[in-house]
């Protein structure tokens, strides 16, 4: 018998089960890769006879008949230290890895530091192991959007790629916050306090498109109140919010509100603030953005910032994946929300944000 054969060492056959279950090798097959519509009460009893004799499908074979890998390419342009010591990528990641789980894929992270690392990713991509592409953190220009549209491998974009001088590339899918209107909504609430002197430290430009963006929204409220010298560039960590806040102060001792890009940021400029013996928000009123607990909750004082869902952000980008491969096989996703297109859409998504009012303005 089937369970004899497994007790002396042998491992079962696809025909072992075939047996076992009283059904044929292609229902089997079936009901092992969830296609085709099988009775209930069949599918019951071949995962029981799978379960009892310790089947384990080839792997090999099985990608051979559906053409598919169940490994998805999670790339980012970053130095690979930054990414894990940076909430706002931990979140993001997070949301892509539960997602891919629930499909039943497996993530592949690739990292991207330096130029001459762009043919080893393009070959790897092109090479037939993966079945799509999430990317994020690319900068300007970047060659891999035209890469992956050049192979013509499924992809999604955290945050819209600027490339060919400030054009999204043709039939990009992107999953983006609402930054624009999230900086006017911050900026708003400066001006809603009567502060008239606002600066804002701004994202790098050669990233995505979320630092001009944000820095767009901020000209949007203040027209031509936006003077060069309130606005100070650096490059969304601690250290560059820090020495970005200090600039501003040397140059325009008397600003009364600073709208900074991102929280890592906001929580270097607090610290310079507080160096420099000026209250928040008495003297000068602070807004982040991203709302990233750790951050945004703990500084001193706690800060008001602009919310955006970035694990939801990252769940998204892997749901409008699989919507882009058509997988019928796929599960549902694991959240309602937020909701990605019907299977074929290729749709971008830019989610809303909102302002968390805390104690810095």
């Amino acid at each position: 018998m089937a369970r004899t054969r497994r007790l002396n060492g042998q491992r079962p056959t696809l025909e072992d089960v075939a047996r076992g279950s009283g059904v044929s090798k292609s229902t089997v097959s079936r009901v092992i890769n969830g296609e085709g519509k099988v009775r209930a009460e069949v599918v019951e009893r071949v995962r029981e006879v799978v379960a009892e004799l310790g089947y384990v499908p080839n792997s090999a074979a099985r990608q051979l008949v559906t053409r598919r890998n169940n490994a998805i390419a999670v790339v980012a342009s970053q130095p690979q230290n930054r990414l894990f010591i940076d909430p706002f990528f931990d979140l993001h990641l997070r949301g892509i890895r539960k997602e891919l789980v629930a499909h039943g894929a497996q993530p592949v992270l690739l990292f991207l530091e330096e130029e001459e690392e762009y043919p080893r990713v393009g070959d790897f991509l092109g090479g037939g192991h993966v079945d799509g592409a999430l990317l994020f953190s690319l900068r300007a220009c970047d060659p891999l959007p035209g890469m992956i549209e050049r192979l013509g491998l499924p992809a999604v974009f955290g945050g819209r790629p600027l490339v060919r001088g400030g054009e999204t590339v043709r039939e990009c899918v992107y999953v983006d916050a609402d930054n624009r209107g999230g900086a006017r909504e911050a900026v708003r609430h400066l001006v809603s306090l009567g502060r008239e002197r606002i600066a804002t430290i701004t994202g790098p430009y050669d990233q995505e498109a979320s630092a001009v963006d944000r820095l767009d929204g901020y000209r949007d409220v203040l027209l031509d109140g936006a003077s060069p010298e309130l606005i100070e560039r650096a490059d969304y960590t601690r250290q560059g919010g820090a020495e970005a806040m200090a600039a501003l102060l040397d140059r325009r001792p008397d600003i009364d509100a600073v709208f900074v890009a991102s929280d890592l940021m906001a929580s270097g400029a607090l610290q310079v603030l507080r160096e420099r013996g000026l209250r928040v928000p008495d003297d000068i009123a602070v807004v982040g953005f991203d709302d990233l607990a750790p951050i945004a909750e703990h500084t001193d004082p706690p800060l008001t910032t602009v919310h955006q869902d970035i694990e939801g952000m990252g769940r998204l980008m892997a749901r409008l994946l699989f919507s882009r491969t058509d997988d019928p096989a796929a599960p549902e996703p694991s959240t309602t929300e937020p909701t990605a297109p019907e299977p074929g859409a290729l749709s971008s998504v830019v989610t809303p944000t909102r302002l968390v009012a805390r104690h810095s303005a």
